[in-house]
């Protein structure tokens, strides 16, 4: 499948990552299908997308975007509850968060709907997990089309930050990550291809900053400095645009 061949995108999750990989969708003017559980989630989405910090009334008052264009990326949004409205979607990115402990993620759920969308979209239909940490092997193991299965992991807010991490497996089809990458790059992003690893470790970026926490944590612990000195030591002596930890040093810190 190539990029011209999508005339439709699904998204599932209409939280702040799914609201965000639909407003680079229809910015892109991609027709798009953003299903969650119910309309007041839908409806949080919606003005998160106009009226948010990262809207796009931000983006037409600081003129980096029209009216004209605001109102045609809107036109080709469509928030609902019903998954049947994502049965003959071209492409479905899954963006769902966690469960009720509180997790960022939740593997079992996403497996459950996973095993559902293949059963309800079209056969052809490629699959996007945009998960930060779970295996895509055993995503796509719960569908019938491994092959069809990749890694789309955007960071966020995913309207603003640059890199995916386009994770591909031993069964993904070289045309499917082609995909991912040509749509990463209309998208205005910079992708990466990764080879999926087992374990649940995450991918490159989330195991390289988990690394460095576990470090400066440990230099806490052992009373060499504080959280804000360690900002200041990686901000001022490696010119990183922020320290590890969020807020220390009047810095901002990755979320």
């Amino acid at each position: 499948m190539k990029i011209d061949n999508i005339n439709s995108i699904g998204v599932l999750g209409a939280g702040i990552m799914g609201s965000g990989i639909a407003q680079c969708a229809i910015q892109a003017g991609f027709k798009t299908v953003v299903r969650d559980l119910n309309q007041d989630i839908c409806d949080t989405a919606i003005e998160t997308i106009i009226g948010g910090r990262f809207g796009f009334s931000k983006a037409v008052e600081m003129g980096k975007m029209s009216q004209a264009g605001m109102d045609h990326a809107l036109s080709m949004l469509n928030l609902t509850t019903d998954v049947a409205d994502l049965k003959d979607c071209d492409l479905i990115i899954e963006a769902i968060g966690g469960g009720a402990d509180g997790a960022t993620e939740n593997k079992p759920l996403k497996l459950s709907v996973w095993q559902e969308m293949d059963d309800i979209v079209k056969s052809d239909a490629v699959f996007a997990s945009n998960t930060s940490m779970f295996t895509i092997a055993d995503l796509a193991a719960a569908t019938q089309r491994p092959e069809r299965f990749v890694g789309m992991h955007l960071f966020s807010p995913a309207n603003i930050m640059k890199l995916v991490e386009v994770t591909r497996t031993q069964d993904t089809l070289e045309e499917v990550v082609e995909l991912i990458v040509a749509l990463s790059e209309r998208w205005g992003k910079t992708p990466i291809v990764l080879k999926d690893v087992p374990g649940d470790k995450g991918f490159v970026g989330n195991r390289i900053m988990a690394a460095v926490r576990r470090e400066a944590t440990q230099i806490i612990d052992e009373g060499v400095c504080s959280r804000e000195e360690i900002n200041l030591a990686m901000t001022l002596g490696f010119r990183w645009p922020a320290g590890p930890f969020p807020g220390g040093a009047g810095k901002r810190g990755w979320n």
